[in-house]
């Protein structure tokens, strides 16, 4: 399992609700727990003209993968370009969760049996965000961040996982399955895994067009130890 205190944090931005979505994943998830709220301050207010003392963020733990909900306005919108791909161990944990995530969300995959899958699903919860649910036992990380080049980044995935995976220590590509001749998009990422710094992450290339794309609503924060580490990593 995912050791608290990991490097990566997925940050999610919210118009001024993070603190109800933080409460609702804690809720949702048997093993899961509200981190610390920071609030505004009278610094910095002509930049982000939110009330002072108002909730900034707030963090919650789900299986040792930190969430960071920030309340920044509306400026920027979660889409499903970035998801949270979560592994269960059984149907009865997928049945809940699929139920719990969905209601007052949309589904963008019915929860059912698929060629690469006994059972998964892919939904957006009523906050937004999207997660994909699926059952196995093949994984020692509960919850790991996927990213799905798409639109103008179709075809991508390979590059920026090779680029990733160059950039912070401990990392390695764990696989990379490619579309086959035939196939939709042959050549491109149908699904690969990537640790960097040893926490798990997903990618795929999207054979076809959506109306969302990459943007800063869903993102992560590194933890970095010293100053030096964080001028490498600018």
């Amino acid at each position: 399992m995912q050791k608290i205190g990991h490097k990566f944090t997925t940050c999610l931005w919210f118009v001024s609700n993070a603190e109800e979505a933080m409460k609702f994943y804690a809720s949702v998830f048997d093993n899961a727990k509200l981190g610390p709220t920071a609030y505004y301050g009278e610094a910095g207010h002509d930049v982000h003209h939110r009330p002072k003392d108002s909730v900034m963020t707030v963090n919650c733990t789900i299986d040792g993968h930190e969430l960071m909900g920030l309340n920044g306005g509306p400026v920027f919108k979660i889409n499903p370009s970035i998801s949270l791909y979560l592994s269960c161990k059984s149907e009865g944990e997928i049945d809940k969760l699929y139920d719990k995530l969905s209601h007052g969300g949309s589904v963008l995959m019915e929860l059912n049996k698929y060629p690469f899958s006994e059972k998964f699903a892919w939904v957006n919860d009523r906050f937004g965000v999207s997660w994909q649910l699926n059952l196995t036992n093949k994984t020692d990380q509960r919850i790991s961040p996927c990213l799905m080049f798409t639109n103008e980044h179709q075809g991508q995935a390979e590059e920026a996982i090779n680029f990733y995976t160059s950039v912070f220590r401990n990392s390695q590509v764990d696989y990379l399955i490619k579309y086959e001749k035939g196939e939709a998009a042959p050549g491109m990422v149908k699904h690969a895994a990537f640790k960097l710094d040893g926490q798990q992450f997903i990618a795929m290339d999207s054979p076809s067009e959506h109306a969302f794309n990459f943007t800063p609503a869903t993102s992560f924060v590194v933890r970095c130890k010293t100053q030096a580490e964080i001028d490498e990593l600018w």
